[in-house]
């Protein structure tokens, strides 16, 4: 079986040996997904995984802005159209300076099996540019993402292929980008979801991922007869994922000690309660500030510059930040720590060294294409309220995203389960590619 999985491996890396997060992740998914595969006659000799690690299609284009000085700027725009065969493409848009075909491919592949998990009818996409919003103007952010939308818009469609929201995309990049396509398409239609709430967004949709990475931990957690409430949490990020993240904690009665961004992290032994996110939000949303600044407001905290949080004590950790941040040293002082559960908030944020020793120790461990799943799907949701023409309650939405983790849940319980231990990662793989190579078997070889 070994050399199964090295012989399919060697195959795509062939095609694709300079895209290492690619790689990354088509081996992770290989792993588990090759075995199941050859156990079951409908999927063996079919190359279905090989069919679905290739992506329908690439799309690349330039995006010429002019910036405040009247300069013009040129950067990369791309859209991986990765897998439709449950439903059209969905997945975020990531603005940022690291962005490049690779990370996209790998993001559009974990986001096949996201969503297949999610029960939802969405196919994979992934999408963004290299520009990086940081220190621009609203007019530079602005021009630069009506021209990005002025070349996307002929490949994208409410029935064809749903964008959102990812690092350097939030509610202001939406707007302008849902602005351009309606003037160029004359048409109001629920093409981007992360939508506002005035013109067809969803409620709770900011929240949902972070929230839903927390749900995931507590639903692992119950399995176990154990809960959130009373654990101590240290979350990597700052952002939409890890505030919302830090919020549900706080809720659920967890005292979080953690957030950080790129220059460092801050430890706040006394726990960043509601008072403190809220300063944290307006500090990172509004004022477009580092994290280093938290400790001039609460001088009990420390910061601790160019480092992530791993090292500190903790019963669960919630990387919310970025891919492979995360390393086997880390996991092995976490363990050591006490830490007793790992949730994914970002994608692929723990290397593989460093999932080996979750494994290994037998660690609570959610893969992100499982435990960050809720922010797609109240995309989802948010795709149906736009197709209704109506917008439910906030509780409503906050109810379905609970169901909706918990069938994640479940579904992963059902594949994973290993003499009475889950491997969440093999078993979220498994019911990933059940559901997208079953619809693609039923439709031929197209």
């Amino acid at each position: 079986m070994k050399k199964d999985v090295e012989n399919f491996i060697s195959e795509i890396e062939q095609r694709n040996s300079h895209e290492p997060e690619f790689m990354q992740a088509v081996r992770e998914v290989s792993e588990t997904v090759i075995p199941y595969i050859v156990s079951q006659k409908i999927y063996h000799g079919k190359n279905i995984l090989m069919r679905m690690v290739e992506p329908e299609r690439v799309l690349m284009f330039r995006v010429n802005w002019v910036d405040d000085k009247g300069e013009i700027r040129v950067n990369r725009g791309y859209r991986v159209q990765m897998n439709s065969a449950i439903g059209p493409y969905k997945g975020g848009l990531r603005f940022h300076p690291s962005v490049n075909l690779s990370i996209l491919k790998f993001l559009a592949f974990e986001q096949v099996f996201k969503n297949s998990l999610t029960t939802l009818p969405m196919g994979g996409g992934k999408g963004g540019s290299d520009f990086d919003p940081k220190g621009k103007s609203d007019g530079e952010i602005m021009r630069f993402c009506q021209s990005f939308m002025t070349e996307l818009f002929r490949y994208i469609g409410p029935n064809t292929d749903i964008p959102a929201g990812d690092i350097g995309v939030g509610g202001r990049e939406i707007g302008y980008m849902f602005g351009q396509y309606k003037k160029l398409k004359k048409e109001f239609t629920g093409v981007l979801t992360g939508k506002g709430l005035s013109w067809g967004g969803s409620l709770i949709r900011p929240e949902a991922t972070g929230y839903g990475t927390v749900y995931f931990a507590e639903n692992m957690l119950n399995h176990v007869k154990n809960s959130v409430k009373g654990k101590t949490v240290v979350i990597s990020g700052s952002g939409n994922v890890a505030q919302f993240a830090a919020e549900k904690c706080n809720q659920l009665s967890a005292k979080v000690i953690t957030l950080s961004d790129s220059s460092g992290f801050i430890h706040d032994v006394d726990g960043i309660n509601t008072e403190k996110l809220s300063y944290v939000m307006d500090l990172k949303n509004n004022k477009r500030g580092r994290i280093s600044e938290y400790v001039k407001k609460f001088p009990k905290a420390k910061f601790y510059k160019n480092k992530t949080p791993w090292q500190v004590p903790c019963d669960i950790a919630l990387p919310c930040a970025t891919q492979n941040e995360l390393n086997a040293n880390d996991a092995e002082i976490l363990i050591n720590n006490g830490c007793i559960c790992i949730s994914e908030g970002a994608n692929m944020p723990c290397s593989p060294e460093a999932i080996f020793v979750f494994r290994k120790n037998k660690i609570l461990f959610a893969p992100g294409k499982a435990s960050n799943a809720g922010g797609v799907a109240v995309s989802g949701l948010e795709m149906a309220q736009n197709s209704l023409r109506y917008s439910w309650t906030r509780e409503e939405v906050d109810n379905k995203l609970k169901d909706i983790m918990l069938d994640i849940h479940n579904s992963c319980i059902t594949h994973g389960l290993e003499k009475g231990h889950v491997n969440y990662e093999k078993g979220a793989n498994i019911a990933g590619f059940i559901k997208v190579a079953d619809a693609m078997l039923a439709q031929g070889v197209v």
